[in-house]
Formats: structure tokens, C-alpha cells, sequence
């Protein structure tokens, strides 16, 4: 049995389809430490104070308040027991979560991360960047956003395993029979 790291985990989401494999990686490490999830969906209001004072800041808010409402109704169906709170919040992702860590004692944050570089990080920025760098609560991000985020487990290509006799992961150049990388077979086949 792991020794249990953790007692309380929380799952920020966002409510995208990618999200989930971040949402059931938290979930597992609640169920494997038998801590309890807490979830979360922020309502940015810091990008839409630009908004003009014609438009309907309540309605804009509204139908982000139900997406959220329904993203949290899917962290439910998949924690069941494990859920101890989920809860709509206003404002900046990043400081949100952030907040909401420290002020519920969580031992840790369990979040997706498109793992955008460049251009497209420059001008998306990333919110779990952003909580990476100021969290004192440790920080998991997990890949999503990928071709196929349906399967929570990584592809043999992803996953590379240095054997006992090979610490680096590197197959010797004189023994042309073995094979150049040596992956594990994550799906236990």
C-alpha cells in the first residue's frame, strides 16, 4: 500500500474534452493515497473587463457560470465519494487556484497543460504555467490536448524505461540483437 502523500487534491478544470485526462489522473491519485478531490472552475472575469458597458457582463456570466456548473457535474460523476467540494469561482484562473489551494489546504494541484511553446505560448500565455511558478502547494501538470486525449495512458512511444544493467536507457552499440530503445509496455501487454 503507498503511504498516503496526500489528503486533499484539487482538480482545476476548464470543462474542455482534453481537460478529462488530467481529471481522472487526480482522481486515481485521490483513490491510490484515499485522498479526497476537490474541483474547481473559475469564471474569468479579468479578460472580460474590456467589455463595453453596453454588453451584458450578467448574461456573459451566466452562461459561463452553467459551463462551468456542467464541467464540475462531470468531476462528479467520475470522483463519486472522493468529491468533497466543487465550486464556480470568479476572477483569474491562475490566482484562483492558486488561492483556493492554500486557503483549503490542499497537498496538491492536478492540472492540464497544452504544453504550448513559442509564438502560441507567448500569445495564449498558460494558466498552469502560471500557477506552477507562484503555488507553494506542488503542482502536477499532465499533457493534454493531444491527438487522441480519450486514452489517459501513454502510447509506447511516450514512455522510455532504462533497464538495471543500462542506467541511461541506452542500448549498446556492440550488441546489434538488442533493440536500440527499450520501452515499457504501459498497457501491460
Amino acid at each position: 500500500m503507498i503511504p498516503c502523500m496526500y489528503d486533499r487534491i484539487l482538480v482545476p478544470t476548464d470543462g474542455s474534452a482534453g481537460g478529462e485526462r488530467a481529471i481522472r489522473h487526480g482522481i486515481s491519485l485521490a483513490e491510490a493515497h484515499d485522498a479526497d478531490v476537490h474541483a474547481i472552475y473559475v469564471v474569468n472575469t479579468a479578460s472580460y473587463g474590456g467589455l463595453p458597458m453596453e454588453t451584458s457582463w450578467e448574461g456573459v456570466r451566466d452562461v459561463l457560470t452553467d459551463e462551468g456548473e456542467e464541467a464540475l457535474d462531470r468531476i462528479k460523476e467520475l470522483a463519486g465519494d472522493r468529491l468533497a467540494n466543487a465550486a464556480v469561482i470568479d476572477g483569474s484562473p491562475a490566482k484562483r487556484i492558486v488561492s483556493y489551494a492554500a486557503e483549503t489546504d490542499c497537498d496538491l494541484i492536478v492540472m492540464g497543460t497544452h504544453g504550448r511553446s513559442g509564438v502560441d505560448r507567448l500569445l495564449l500565455g498558460s494558466v498552469a504555467e502560471r500557477v506552477v511558478r507562484v503555488s507553494e502547494v506542488p503542482v502536477l501538470t499532465v499533457r493534454v490536448g493531444g491527438s487522441d486525449d480519450s486514452d489517459a495512458t501513454p502510447s509506447d512511444e511516450e514512455v522510455v524505461t532504462p533497464t538495471p544493467e543500462e542506467p541511461s536507457g541506452d542500448a549498446p552499440a556492440d550488441r546489434p540483437d538488442e533493440p536500440t530503445d527499450r520501452r515499457a509496455n504501459v498497457d501491460g501487454a
